[in-house]
Formats: C-alpha cells, structure tokens, sequence
C-alpha cells in the first residue's frame, strides 16, 4: 500500500465559456482566480485555476473552457460531484445566496452525519458544500464572500460508477480507507491528508454511462509532497499492472496520469513547485500565462482568447 497520497490536489472539469466560468467560482463562490493560462494541447483555449490565497493543493478547481463544447451527460464512470468544505452553521448563508443568484439544483441534506447543500454549475456541474468543524485551512479573505463562511478548499469528490470493487480496491492500495457505507455509497478517506481528504463511490449497476462535455469533470488530480515521491507512486502502479504517463511539465506542478478501472481519469500531481513561480502572491491569476512551448505563439493566442472581465 502507497503513504505517499495527501488527498486532492486539484479537479479539473470543462465549461461552454470562460467569463460565466469565472464569474461563478470568484463572484459567486468567493474562490481567487490563481492562474489564468492556457490548455497545453489546446493553446487557444483557456484554463483557468481558482483556489484559496496561495492556490494550496486541495483547494484548487481548475477549467478548460471550449467554445461550442457540447453539454456534458451524467452517467456512470465519471466523477458526479465536487464537495467543497464551509464552516459548520454556514449553509443557511449559502443557500440564500444561491436561491438570490438563480442556481439551480439546490438541495440540503445529509449523507455521512454531514450536512451538505447540493447545487449546479453553470454549465450543470454538480457540486456540494458541507459544514466541517476544525478545518484549519483559511478561506480567501480578498473576494466576495465573507471570511467567516468562506471556502476552505475540497471536503473530497463523489464518483459514480456501474461497480465500484476495482476503484476502491485502487484507491486502498493508494493510501486510503473505507469509513463508511450508506445505501449506495461508500467512502473512503486518506489518513492525516490535507483536508480534501474523501471519495465516495456511488454504485449504480444500471447506470448509462457518462459522456463528457461541458460540466464534466475532466479528471481528478491527488496530492504528493515533491517530483521523490510521484515517481515512487508512478512505479508502484506499473508494477500493478496500471498504465501511467510519463511525467508531464504543467509548470505549477509535475504531473502523471491513468485511467481507473471504473473509467475515471485519475491524476497525481505535485505539491511543488506552486502557482507563485511566475507570479507574485499578491498579483496571481492576474496576467495570462503562456507555457514556454508556446511562447512564440503569444500575439495568435491573444487574439483568438476574449478577455476576461474581473
């Protein structure tokens, strides 16, 4: 069994557009935009990051945005739900928020002795705030939701799947145990994590699987302290069988991928170098950033990118 896993690090889905996209997680969520750079692959399309002050893993919800994108359907094989993490007593403040501003969706319920507001996105995303006591982690003071009931980052992800014994069987030799059951779902958690320490495996054997689109989670990233310890991960998981990218350069981060036998994308991405490397704390998200294999192609980039309002 792998130690080297510290929970989330990132999520990153896909939007129709990218000033409703950001309007949402810093406008109406209250998160700080830290980077605003462009898809790797896709120089002409956005990715956005939001997260807290610094960008700190586990905080972190990342976007590409892609212009006339289908709609994404829900189904089995895809991670269903982001949950993020708000101070207990908070969700009466969230949901009159929320039903002021039009989002859809919105639902208090219940699910491990947890209270938790379900909503979606703009685009359809599915999302959760829960109330957790003692998260030391600070929400991001410089935006538009108060301190006091801000998002302190991932409370963890649901994942829903036709049978969920080979992921949980995977997430266990990753580092994490099962905690609980209720129904359908079961969770599993990262022992001594970074906060963003949860997956619950929702099992529908009937399902219809997922298509991927706008409002679809792309992939979902976990957490390792330095470049020592991805590669100590990246082995292990040959060595069982899985298939894993080499290691990738995104900058703010080293990264490797693979796929789940659920048919989750699943990522593990560094905690270093950070979102700082380019950009002053205090200035992060403001610039766009292009990586240095596509430098040269600035002046097209620029045109074909709208700006995005603050």
């Amino acid at each position: 069994m792998l130690n080297q896993i510290r929970g989330l690090h990132h999520v990153t889905s896909m939007a129709a557009d990218a000033q409703q996209n950001n309007d949402f997680f810093t406008k109406l969520l209250g998160l700080r935009r830290v980077k605003k750079t462009v898809n790797f692959d896709d120089p002409g399309t956005y990715h956005l990051y939001y997260g807290d002050e610094t960008g700190a893993p586990g905080s972190i919800m990342t976007y590409f945005p892609f212009a006339d994108i289908v709609k994404g359907r829900r189904g089995a094989g895809e991670a269903s739900e982001t949950v993020f993490a708000v101070p207990r007593g908070t969700l009466g403040y969230w949901q009159e928020r929320f039903a002021a501003q039009g989002v859809s969706g919105l639902e208090q319920q219940e699910r491990f002795g947890e209270k938790r507001l379900r909503f979606f996105g703009p685009d359809g995303d599915g999302f959760a705030l829960v109330e957790v006591d003692g998260d030391e982690r600070k929400p991001f003071d410089g935006g538009r939701v108060p301190e006091d009931v801000g998002v302190h980052g991932f409370h963890g992800v649901t994942m829903r799947l036709r049978d969920g014994g080979a992921t949980s069987e995977l997430l266990k030799y990753m580092g994490y145990q099962e905690v609980d059951r209720q129904g359908a779902l079961t969770r599993l958690a990262i022992p001594g994590g970074n906060g963003a320490d949860f997956i619950d495996l929702e099992v529908l054997p009937g399902a219809a699987p997922a298509r991927q689109g706008a409002g679809s989670v792309h992939h979902v990233a976990f957490a390792v302290e330095d470049r020592k310890a991805q590669l100590e991960v990246r082995k292990a998981l040959i060595d069982t069988g899985h298939y894993v990218t080499p290691v990738i350069d995104r900058d703010y981060f080293w990264a490797i991928y693979f796929r789940t036998p659920g048919g989750v994308l699943f990522e593990v991405a560094t905690n270093e170098p950070g979102f700082d490397t380019d950009e002053d704390t205090a200035h992060l998200g403001e610039a766009l950033k292009i990586p240095a294999q596509h430098a040269l192609l600035r002046p097209q980039i620029e045109k074909i990118l709208a700006p995005i309002a603050d």
